[in-house]
C-alpha cells in the first residue's frame, strides 16, 4: 500500500526526476542553529533555497532539516512528526522539489501542518463528525433513474462496495434515487463514529482529507481497509463523469491533469492515514522501488 501510494503521489507530476540534495536520515540528536491546511493558504511556488534534506530525531519526534534550518509550520511551530516513516515521506516531498518549491504538490507536508497547527481548532469528536457527515451525501449512495446503461453501471460497480461495507461493519447503508439521498440509520452512524474513534487525531485529519477528495465515506473506508486501491476508489468516485466522458468525449489534457491530481491527493491522504497509524519504524527502503 505504501509503495503504491508513493508511486501515485509522485508519478503523475514527475516530482522525483531530478532530485538535488541527497536525502539522509541521521537518527539522533543534532544541534543545528535555529535561524502549508485549511485556514492557511501558502504561496503556490517559491524558489528552492536549500540543497540537502535530512531527518533528525528530537525529543518530540522526528524533525525535517533543510540544510541547517529546521522546518517550521505556518504558525512557526517546530515541524515534528510522530514516526520515522512519516518523516521520510515528508522529507521526500521536499527533496523532490526542483528549481521551485511547488507547495500545492506537497500534500503530506500540508496534512502535517494542519495536524500540528490545527488552524480550525477542532477536537477529535469534531473531526469524526465532519467525516461521518459525508454519509448523508455519499457519492455511491446517490443513484440515477436513467439512462439505463448508467443505472446498470452504478449498480454493478457501486453495489458490491456498499455490500462489503455493510458486512464489514455490520450496518445498513443502502442507496436511493431521491435527491434527499438514503436514510442512514442512527446505528450505522454510531458504528462508524465508534470505528473512527479508534484512530488518533493525525490519522483523522487524513481520513477527512480523503473523504473530501472522494466525496464518499464508504469509498474512503474501503480504501483504508485495503478493499480498494487508490485507482479503483478514484474511478468509482468519478463513475458518472467517466461515463459522460466516454459518451461525449473530453478535453484530454484537462481530464488527465484532473485525474492525476485527484489520484495524488487521495494517495497522499491514504498514505498519511497509514503512516500516522504505524507504531513501528519503517526502514528507508520504503522509498525504494
Amino acid at each position: 500500500m505504501w509503495r503504491s501510494c508513493l508511486r501515485l503521489l509522485n508519478g503523475g507530476r514527475r516530482l522525483l526526476n531530478r532530485p538535488r540534495g541527497g536525502l539522509s536520515a541521521s537518527v539522533g540528536p543534532r544541534s543545528n542553529p535555529q535561524p502549508p491546511a485549511r485556514a492557511y493558504v501558502p504561496p503556490t511556488e517559491r524558489k528552492r533555497f536549500y540543497q540537502n534534506v535530512s531527518i533528525t530525531q528530537g525529543e518530540g519526534g522526528f524533525e525535517i532539516t533543510l540544510d541547517h534550518r529546521k522546518l517550521k509550520t505556518p504558525q512557526a511551530k517546530l515541524f515534528t512528526v510522530p514516526n520515522e516513516a512519516l518523516a521520510i515521506a515528508v522529507a521526500t516531498e521536499w527533496d523532490s522539489q526542483q528549481d521551485t518549491i511547488k507547495f500545492y504538490t506537497m500534500h503530506l507536508t500540508t496534512l502535517c501542518n494542519t495536524s500540528l497547527d490545527n488552524p480550525t481548532q477542532r477536537n477529535k469528536d469534531q473531526l469524526i463528525q465532519a467525516a461521518v457527515k459525508f454519509l448523508d451525501t455519499d457519492t455511491i449512495c446517490y443513484r440515477v433513474e436513467e439512462p439505463e446503461t448508467l443505472v446498470e453501471l452504478q449498480k454493478n460497480e457501486w453495489d458490491p462496495i456498499i455490500a462489503w461495507a455493510e458486512e464489514r461493519y455490520g450496518v445498513e447503508i443502502g442507496c436511493s434515487t431521491s435527491i434527499m439521498g438514503p436514510s442512514i440509520p442512527t446505528r450505522t452512524r454510531e458504528v462508524f463514529i465508534s470505528h473512527l474513534a479508534s484512530y488518533n487525531m493525525w490519522a483523522l485529519q487524513g481520513i477527512e482529507f480523503v473523504v473530501t477528495q472522494l466525496k464518499s465515506m464508504v469509498l474512503t473506508l474501503g480504501l483504508i481497509d485495503l478493499r480498494l486501491t487508490v485507482e479503483q476508489a478514484v474511478l468509482l468516485s468519478r463513475l458518472e463523469e467517466e461515463y459522460q466522458i466516454q459518451k461525449w468525449g473530453n478535453i484530454e489534457w484537462a481530464h488527465e491533469y484532473e485525474l492525476q491530481e485527484l489520484r495524488a491527493r487521495t494517495a497522499a491522504g491514504t498514505l498519511f492515514v497509514h503512516l500516522c497509524s504505524e507504531s513501528t519504524m519503517v526502514k528507508h527502503k520504503l522509498l525504494q522501488e
